[in-house]
């Protein structure tokens, strides 16, 4: 749609994918039914060859200056109007439960939409049409296969020219190409949505989770493990069975249904009511590596942004009312260690209470407060977002920036009055009460470890920190009768825990072994010659060509296992 949004993309589809019952085709895509999939027709791919054609004509209507008109019109004159399309008629019937709804008149076309868009498209200053992809009616595999149109427009040339640069960057930097160059990891047909990580992925993936059990150590979580497999009677009394049971992968089991777990959150209740609980042990902090399976729709699986097989560093934490307050302090100082470990900045979000709640309004307005002193002592700025939490409680919502300027939501800090009461989940008080009701924080701080990997190394654009990094240390002999003693330097190293690999490719120039690992993205490339095997020493330089020099095998480890400690993201500069 042709939208003063300055800037963001419009998805130009023959059906509407969000469930709104006043989406339709875009304006520009009925003028011309032989460039785009005619809905009445077999559906057939969309070349990439005719998107500049149909940016062509997008370009004539921008210079007709065609107004856009909103009209209310009656379903019953709607469906008549639209008899000639399925798709519109079943949006008509299966979303609009009102006697009338709007549409929009723009030139010669008239279709369903929910605007608001600019008084006419001679307003429209640029627009680009960048991509075209199959997708499903709604997103369903079981649905007709359609085609989809990417389109994006700015007020002024200079910001298209700034959005494509952004792109090419991003393109750069597509977690998806760094995966298959770095040999992290790959995706298969026989198995959707579930990623294979290949030995230095695993990695990085592990690194990743002993940084997270170092924090949790340090903060008193206690990490537990739950099972997989899940009978379908503990999702009906959380009651995901009734919201979410499809998108679980399911099966039976003699006359029972199980479920592959799709969150923690059931089984961790499990787990307090497992025995009486006592105000003298709360809060329990329970953390779970669990792996996760959601049954995604195959359309919207898209690297390890969005998967079927998954694990987070989750955790709930069990406490009182009166706890709320510190352990959400807590959370934030969590969060703010580990983002300001991997460089990132973040904005706060407070999500207050939303039509839909469950439970007593006294009880939400205690909690929302006590959320908003804890956003104030942290000191960091924050916004008021009203009405946007969940149902079973408020939430702080935390979105972090990378490199790009991109915005990720990973971490999420909620509080659920809901669930306990779900699973009859009680603790004996300090006034000996034996029925109080815990609170559940649900609070997750990398969110998905795939989903993050995605996003850290499209961040450092596949330039690993040392300590993350999956090709730390590369040992290059200078010469054959330095192979043995460069083998040595590695095993040394890979026995203290570093990933490190020798070179001793003979076609190879010392130089062209050193640009290779370079390139290669390895942090340190250790030089051995005939002088520093005499020594018992390593020239080291780096990826990015800044020299060293000599120094001893020791030192240099002792160097490194510092750097590595430390997790500085320029370990480089500071060796």
């Amino acid at each position: 749609m042709m939208r003063e949004n300055h800037g963001s993309a419009a998805s130009c589809t023959p059906h509407t994918g969000d469930g709104t019952h006043n989406l339709g085709t875009c304006p520009d895509q009925e003028l011309n039914r032989d460039l785009l999939v005619h809905v009445d027709a077999q559906p057939r791919a969309v070349s990439s060859t005719e998107l500049p054609a149909l940016e062509s004509i997008c370009q004539t209507i921008i210079k007709e200056k065609q107004p856009f008109e909103r009209l209310e019109v009656s379903k019953d004159v709607l469906l008549e109007m639209f008899k000639y399309n399925k798709f519109k008629c079943r949006i008509l019937n299966e979303k609009v439960n009102t006697p009338t709804t709007t549409i929009y008149r723009c030139g010669p076309l008239i279709d369903l939409c929910k605007g608001p868009h600019v008084r006419h498209t001679g307003k429209i200053k640029t627009i680009k049409i960048f991509k075209n992809s199959s997708t499903y009616w709604e997103g369903s595999p079981a649905m007709e296969a359609l085609q989809r149109v990417y389109g994006i427009s700015f007020p002024e040339s200079k910001m298209m020219r700034a959005w494509e640069k952004a792109q090419e960057e991003a393109k750069s930097r597509d977690h998806r190409r760094i995966g298959k160059d770095q040999e992290l990891f790959f995706f298969h047909d026989l198995s959707p949505g579930s990623c294979f990580f290949l030995p230095r992925g695993a990695f990085v993936y592990n690194t990743l989770m002993d940084f997270i059990r170092e924090e949790y150590y340090r903060r008193d979580f206690t990490e537990v493990l739950s099972p997989n497999v899940l009978n379908s009677k503990l999702w009906e009394a959380s009651g995901h069975w009734q919201h979410y049971s499809q998108d679980m992968f399911t099966f039976h089991v003699d006359k029972d249904t199980f479920a592959l777990k799709p969150m923690n959150c059931p089984g961790h209740c499990l787990m307090f009511a497992h025995r009486p609980r006592s105000w003298r042990e709360m809060p329990i902090r329970f953390a779970d590596f669990g792996v996760l399976h959601r049954n995604e729709l195959s359309g919207t699986l898209s690297g390890l942004t969005r998967v079927r097989r998954f694990q987070q560093d989750d955790a709930h934490i069990f406490c009182t009312v009166e706890q709320i307050e510190e352990e959400i302090r807590g959370c934030l100082q969590f969060l703010q260690s580990v983002y300001s470990t991997f460089g990132f900045s973040f904005q706060l979000n407070l999500s207050t209470r939303p039509e839909n709640f469950l439970g007593e309004l006294e009880l939400w307005d205690e909690a929302e407060k006590q959320l908003q002193k804890s956003l104030m002592e942290f000191g960091k700025p924050w916004k008021l977002n009203p009405g946007d939490g969940a149902f079973y409680g408020p939430k702080i919502d935390i979105n972090i920036k990378d490199a790009l300027g991109r915005s990720h939501q990973c971490a999420t800090i909620q509080l659920d009055f809901q669930l306990p009461r779900r699973f009859h989940l009680t603790y004996v008080s300090k006034d000996g009460d034996d029925k109080k009701s815990p609170v559940i924080i649900h609070r997750a701080i990398l969110g998905s470890v795939e989903r993050m990997i995605a996003i850290l190394s499209e961040n450092y654009g596949g330039k690993w920190p040392f300590w993350l990094s999956p090709r730390q240390v590369m040992v290059i002999p200078v010469g054959p009768t330095c192979d043995k003693y460069a083998l040595q330097v590695s095993s040394t190293f890979f026995e203290e825990g570093f990933m490190a690999d020798v070179d001793l490719d003979h076609s190879c120039t010392l130089n062209k072994k050193i640009r290779n690992a370079q390139l290669a993205q390895y942090n340190f490339i250790l030089v051995v010659g005939e002088k520093e095997k005499a020594n018992n020493a390593v020239n080291v330089r780096t990826r990015d060509n800044r020299i060293h020099g000599e120094m001893s095998l020791a030192s240099a480890i002792d160097k490194l296992k510092n750097l590595k400690k430390s997790r500085t993201l320029n370990a480089e500069e500071e060796f």
